[in-house]
């Protein structure tokens, strides 16, 4: 696999992407945080971005099917690289109606580009190499936020906000110029997508598909634990900062839910096969739901610390056996929509989230507002494992 050009191309391309992204995401919080006092406008303001992300996810899905993956994917990287232009603008301005155009082009680039990503890992390594790739791609991911969170760290207080936007530019051009060398040979996928043209396609031929497979079904509901944590999770990284009035602390969350990704990646590939996806599944959500319990403790440094080194391991094992499943389970010709519909499920629950997080931060607090998500992420996995136990019944019943 190491040895295939495509695989270095996207593994290159994701890590010089992800500098871009958190120089930008940092860039973000110093900017919110300077023209937005209240934590719910700063959710409002995030979620318009996906907002657009979530508008044009049935059409990306049907396009992503239907065309090219690759040129998909490099129609998509210019326009996220243009959008940086109107982010210069604002911090220019000062207004903060820029920034909204920013994220909204952002989201936009970011719908039709991921599903892409995921149907054309599938048509570059074989069936039995995906879990590693998805693991590896994940790490790599992971690597370039503690970079580029770390860089964005020093260069903030060195350089003007702006600085970290042109870093952006820089880098977002990089990945375009990487995805023209992608040699993908696509020629199944595009005649399977002009026999699916003529049939009339539809975007909402997905779901039959997801109901005829419970662990696809199973694994997408399962999602919505990490997202839980997830949805709020630069809100919650500000208030721990005010909370325990220290800057320095940011870096370390975000390099300790890093590096324990990373670790969590690496594992899942050890045990995948002798431990059943759905078990590991329903583990990671415990975990998750524990580590969100310990932030009541915020406050305290080590906890802290603690709580997202574990997070950080649950979702480094949870995303590569999700991706793996779904990459694997559904029908390739279904893959761009079914991954647009995925990008879509994750952006309304991560709107939803934001919005609700912002506002339980300014009414209750971060602490009661961890213990709460806590308390339903291990009420929600106590559910789908109960659910899930009844369905292996039935079927074992039927069978025998």
């Amino acid at each position: 696999m190491l040895r295939n050009k495509n695989v270095w191309i996207l593994l290159t391309g994701e890590f010089i992407a992800g500098l871009g992204l958190w120089l930008g995401v940092i860039g973000n919080l110093e900017f919110m945080q300077a023209k937005l006092p209240s934590d719910f406008l700063k959710s409002l303001l995030l979620a318009a971005g996906l907002l657009a992300g979530i508008a044009v996810g049935p059409y990306a899905g049907r396009l992503t099917d239907e065309a090219s993956k690759k040129m998909v994917m490099l129609v998509a990287g210019f326009v996220r690289a243009i959008s940086v232009i109107f982010m210069l603008i604002a911090i220019a301005t000062g207004s903060i109606w820029w920034m909204v155009v920013f994220l909204v082009l952002l989201q936009i680039s970011a719908a039709f580009y991921f599903p892409a990503l995921q149907a054309a890992l599938p048509m570059i390594v074989a069936e039995k190499d995906l879990l590693q790739l998805n693991g590896v791609h994940m790490n790599v991911s992971t690597l370039s936020r503690i970079i580029g969170t770390a860089l964005a760290g020093i260069l903030i207080v060195a350089l003007p906000l702006s600085m970290l936007y042109v870093g952006s530019l820089v880098a977002y051009i990089g990945l375009f110029i990487l995805t023209w060398f992608l040699d993908i040979d696509e020629t199944k996928a595009l005649q399977a997508a002009k026999k699916g043209t003529t049939e009339k396609t539809s975007f909402k031929d997905v779901f039959p598909i997801i109901k005829g497979l419970p662990i696809v079904f199973m694994t997408l509901i399962m999602t919505l634990v990490p997202v839980l944590f997830l949805g709020g999770f630069n809100l919650v990284v500000i208030n721990i900062s005010e909370l325990q009035h220290s800057s320095a602390i940011k870096g370390w969350i975000y390099t300790t839910e890093g590096i324990s990704f990373m670790l969590g990646a690496f594992f899942i590939k050890l045990i995948s096969e002798r431990i059943s996806p759905y078990i590991i599944l329903f583990a990671c959500s415990f975990l998750i739901s524990g580590s969100q319990l310990l932030l009541y403790l915020a406050d305290l440094p080590l906890v802290t610390i603690v709580a997202f080194a574990l997070f950080g391991f649950s979702v480094g094992c949870f995303f590569p056996t999700a991706a793996t499943i779904f990459q694997t389970k559904v029908p390739k010709e279904f893959h761009g929509r079914f991954f647009s519909f995925r990008n879509m499920l994750d952006r309304i629950t991560f709107q939803i989230v934001l919005l609700i997080s912002g506002f339980l931060l300014d009414i209750i607090g971060l602490q009661l507002m961890c213990a709460l998500f806590g308390i339903l992420s291990i009420i929600m996995t106590t559910i789908f494992y109960t659910r899930h136990r009844h369905l292996q019944t039935r079927i074992a019943k039927r069978d025998s």
